[in-house]
């Protein structure tokens, strides 16, 4: 009979077995108090504030089980729960002395509540008249499109009209349910442009999973919201973010990163971290080409044609580690860590990725960004995008000098189809502040993984 597992911990298992909420809520109240004796806080105000924290943190998610624990990912949700407990301490501090402002905090609520019911009457009373409506393609003339198609007849008031099915098998009549065959899955974009399409709503239909992922991000540059039935939409639990037509619910996919209005901040924070960056290392790029200088020759500057985004060409600039025999080799030849033809200087900079740092002008003019996937030669990019699903989509993008596929480790001989997947999850999750964290995350590693 095989023995049981011991654990470090096992004698506290019993409070340990809803995963480590305990050791968080410890952690939380530690820090709290911590704060407290260091500012000399006052009995009353410490235990105020450390059970207004422990309680919003739990209550926040933040001691949920999780797979991955970051605190660069839990940071934006801290500052929140943060502000939300410092805003009640300004609460109960106003109660406490009767401030005049206390009418105010109290009776913002509930005459926003008062103005929303009589607005959102309003709204839904237009769209059930026709006054608002918004074309909608619905993909999938099966049984699940005629579903939705039912749906939005039966409620005028979510605003949304279907305009036809785009399918991948060709129907034997004209229309369904009313509603015309619009074209086949390859034809989407021309379809929503022809229709003027607002809302796409994906019911499957004849596509598989893999048809259906292209399929939608083929689509999301055009100016249309893009809603997915569930494959259970029957057991599927409507939550805070998705939306429902009747007892049908729809997962609205988010907006794609490229036409949010923070992407324009995106661009902004390019040009003002590459022109400082310039400005301040140019000491070291002059030092580096003088280094460089002596040790291959002249021409300094190591120039390639990669493919950026939409698959639009550029030539992208790095420090020269050696010289390669022709541009055929230049185009072809895959990794270059290991030739023996790099010399000490080269080796240095490849290891320490300031061979690269020449790409702040690329970034500077628009080529690139600071975070994106990293660009790959034409030759490279013809034989992933067929070897591997979704490679193509990383070019919907600028690329980057680093990336998420860069800070997990995926550089130099690693596996393109996981390059690939960590690109298109860094498109499709992209916020200013995932930047922020791989920017971060790039400075660690430069000196703790050196070398590509």
């Amino acid at each position: 009979m095989s023995r049981p597992l011991r654990y470090p911990l096992g004698r506290f298992s019993p409070l340990l077995r809803d995963g480590v909420r305990p050791l968080f809520v410890l952690g939380d109240a530690c820090a709290c108090l911590t704060v407290a004796a260091l500012v000399h806080a006052g009995g009353q105000s410490t235990v105020g504030v450390t059970l207004v924290m422990v309680t919003l943190l739990a209550v926040g998610g933040l001691n949920r089980s999780r797979l991955s624990l970051s605190v660069l990912d839990d940071l934006p949700q801290l500052v929140r729960l943060w502000l939300v407990g410092a805003a009640f301490s300004v609460v109960v501090s106003e109660l406490a002395t009767g401030g005049k402002q206390l009418a105010l905090l109290f009776g913002v609520l509930p005459a926003i509540i008062a103005v929303r019911v009589i607005l959102y009457v309003i709204v839904r009373n237009w769209r059930t008249r026709g006054w608002v409506s918004h074309p909608t393609v619905v993909v999938g003339a099966g049984a699940w499109g005629q579903t939705v198609v039912d749906a939005l007849d039966r409620h005028p008031d979510s605003g949304l009209r279907a305009v036809g099915f785009v399918d991948s098998r060709p129907l034997d009549i004209g229309d369904v349910g009313g509603v015309p065959f619009l074209g086949e899955p390859a034809e989407l974009t021309a379809v929503l442009r022809s229709s003027a399409a607002r809302a796409l709503i994906v019911a499957h239909g004849g596509l598989g999973e893999t048809d259906l992922v292209s399929l939608v991000r083929r689509c999301q540059r055009q100016q249309c919201e893009v809603f997915v039935l569930p494959r259970l939409h029957e057991i599927t639990h409507v939550a805070n973010d998705m939306d429902a037509i009747g007892e049908l619910p729809l997962i609205r996919l988010r907006r794609s990163a490229y036409r949010s209005p923070s992407w324009r901040i995106k661009r902004l924070i390019d040009v003002v971290v590459s022109t400082v960056a310039i400005g301040l290392l140019s000491p070291l790029l002059a030092l580096i080409a003088l280094a460089v200088r002596r040790e291959t020759g002249k021409g300094v500057i190591f120039r390639q044609e990669r493919v950026g985004r939409d698959g639009v060409s550029f030539e992208l600039m790095k420090f020269r580690s050696l010289k390669p025999v022709d541009a055929i080799e230049s185009q072809t030849n895959w990794n270059i860590s290991h030739d023996n033809r790099v010399g000490p200087v080269g080796r240095l900079l490849r290891k320490t990725s300031l061979d690269e740092l020449p790409q702040l002008f690329n970034i500077l003019r628009g080529d690139m960004s600071l975070v994106g996937p990293r660009p790959e030669r034409p030759h490279f990019v013809e034989q992933f995008g067929e070897l591997y699903t979704g490679y193509a989509d990383r070019h919907r993008v600028p690329c980057g000098l680093t990336g998420w596929a860069q800070i997990h480790g995926l550089r130099g001989n690693t596996p393109i189809d996981q390059r690939a997947r960590f690109d298109n999850f860094y498109i499709e999750n992209w916020t200013l502040w995932l930047d922020i964290k791989i920017i971060l995350r790039t400075v660690v590693s430069v000196f703790t993984k050196p070398g590509s």
